[in-house]
């Protein structure tokens, strides 16, 4: 690395760290325009090349969105969800201060197909519960879920209004041992329905979490499949050398995984 390109990274790294604190302070508030190029460079005394650098900076962060013809703005930030609450969307959603909503597509007991057999380890012929929802955040589709249910407990969700709220908080309160889940989380390309559902283009990236939940004994009790807007979701890990603390802690991040 040159003597310039040192200074370049330090300049616009000062900046990026001002703008940063800004935002993180709440001096910039969410829905806020920057101040303009010109501006930016009067500040801080440099030229265009390290306001530019620092605007991807921010960018790539996920702090401002910029759009053609107008200055980059303040985005909105993600709310944290601890592991203990991964499960429910609705409690997730509720205890950021913001409203749970939900569209149900299907509802429907059938027999497990092949691969679903396989999956929840069950015997041929035996039946599941298969539910399609949308998610919403105050009104915003956010997320598409796909969940199979072990006939035992998903059996009480056909007389229950799944548009109405939570489905793990109702059958906790019926009875059921949703006791542990196992979450597996990718990126995949949005196919046409989704897309459709959720406002993008087809094929943008979607964050997808494949979760299987567990009773105590050792019983898969529901396999699902959420697909959420990248633009509205992330996760975010922490973890920690601290002996006490050897398991990391991951939370669902939403400009929120998990089910309700």
């Amino acid at each position: 690395m040159t003597a310039d390109s040192i200074a370049l990274f330090a300049k616009h790294g000062r900046i990026a760290a001002q703008l940063r604190g800004q935002i993180e302070s709440g001096s910039l508030a969410v829905g806020d325009d920057l101040p303009s190029e010109s501006d930016l460079q009067s500040r801080f005394g440099v030229s265009r090349g390290p306001i530019r650098q620092a605007l991807a900076t921010l960018r790539s962060e996920g702090l401002i969105e910029t759009t053609q013809g107008r200055p980059p703005r303040v985005r909105a930030q993600p709310l944290a969800q601890s592991i203990d609450d991964f499960f429910s969307f609705s409690s997730w959603v509720r205890a950021q201060g913001k409203v749970p909503g939900q569209r149900t597509f299907e509802i429907a007991r059938r027999r497990a197909a092949p691969a679903l057999v396989a999956r929840m380890g069950l015997a041929d012929g035996e039946f599941v519960v298969e539910i399609v929802r949308l998610r919403l955040i105050d009104g915003i589709p956010t997320m598409i879920e796909r969940s199979a249910f072990h006939d035992s407990i998903g059996k009480a969700l056909l007389t229950f209004d799944t548009d109405s709220g939570s489905i793990y908080e109702y059958l906790i309160d019926n009875g059921a041992e949703l006791d542990e889940g196992t979450h597996v989380v990718d990126a995949v390309p949005a196919a046409p329905l989704d897309a459709e559902l959720l406002g993008v283009e087809t094929g943008a990236p979607l964050l997808r979490v494949r979760r299987v939940t567990r009773s105590r004994r050792g019983l898969i009790l529901e396999t699902s499949d959420d697909r959420y807007r990248s633009d509205h979701a992330s996760l975010l890990i922490y973890n920690s050398r601290n002996e006490n603390r050897p398991t990391p802690i991951v939370a669902r991040t939403t400009h929120t995984v998990a089910n309700a």
